[in-house]
C-alpha cells in the first residue's frame, strides 16, 4: 500500500505541464510581445534617425571648417550611390561628388526635406534665431571663406545675411510611427540638432 502511495505521488510530481497551463503561459508571451516589440522597434528607428542627424551636422561642420582652412565656399550636397541609394556629400564649390568625398547614405526608411514645407509637426517652432529666415526650399548648406552661410551666385557665395538652412529628416518604421529630426544652421553659421516626439514637442540635443 504505501509503495503504491509513493508510486502515485512520484507520477504526479512528473507529470510536468498540463495543456492549460501551457497555454495560459503563451497568452502571457503574446501579450508582451505585441506590447514590447512595437516600441522596441520604434526606439530602433528613433536611434537610426538620430544617428543619421548627427552624422549631417558632422558633414555640415566639415564643410565649414575646409571652406575656411581652403578659404573657398562648401556646399553640403546629395548623390545617387551605386546602389540606389541617397547620400549627402561634401564638395567644394558645389562640385559632383567623386569616390573619397566625405559622405552620409541615407538608409531606406530615412526620408530628408530641405527648407520649410514639410508635413514635420510644429514645423513653425523650428527658427534660426531671431530676425533669421530660412533659405527658401530646396536649398543645400553652403559655407563662404568665413565659415558663414552663403548663397551661391555665378560661381560665388557671398555672405547670406540674416538667412540659415534647415534640413529635416523623418524616419517611419513597419509599425507605422513616424519620427522627426531638424538640423539647422544659424545665420552666425551655428549648426543644432532638434528631435521631435511626434506630438510637436521639439528638443535641441546639441
Amino acid at each position: 500500500m504505501g509503495e503504491n502511495k509513493h508510486l502515485k505521488f512520484r507520477t504526479h510530481k512528473n507529470r510536468g505541464f498540463s495543456l492549460l497551463e501551457m497555454m495560459i503561459v503563451l497568452a502571457i508571451i503574446l501579450v508582451l510581445g505585441k506590447i514590447t516589440v512595437p516600441r522596441f522597434i520604434n526606439i530602433v528607428g528613433d536611434i537610426n534617425l538620430r544617428y543619421v542627424a548627427n552624422n549631417y551636422s558632422g558633414l555640415l561642420q566639415s564643410a565649414r571648417i575646409q571652406a575656411v582652412k581652403k578659404n573657398t565656399y562648401y556646399t553640403v550636397n546629395t548623390t545617387s550611390l551605386s546602389t540606389g541609394g541617397t547620400a549627402f556629400f561634401v564638395h567644394a564649390q558645389n562640385g559632383s561628388y567623386t569616390v573619397g568625398d566625405p559622405n552620409l547614405p541615407l538608409g531606406s526608411q530615412i526620408t530628408y526635406h530641405l527648407g520649410t514645407g514639410s508635413s514635420a509637426p510644429n514645423e513653425a517652432a523650428l527658427t534660426c534665431g531671431a530676425g533669421c529666415t530660412f533659405a527658401s526650399s530646396p536649398n543645400y548648406a553652403s559655407f563662404n571663406a568665413r565659415g558663414l552661410p552663403c548663397a551661391i551666385s555665378s560661381g560665388v557665395c557671398p555672405q547670406n545675411n540674416g538667412v540659415g538652412y534647415l534640413t529635416l529628416f523623418s524616419n517611419t518604421t513597419i509599425t507605422g510611427n513616424t519620427s522627426w529630426a531638424a538640423v539647422i544652421v544659424t545665420a552666425g553659421g551655428r549648426i543644432q540638432i532638434w528631435t521631435s516626439d511626434g506630438s510637436g514637442n521639439w528638443v535641441q540635443r546639441n
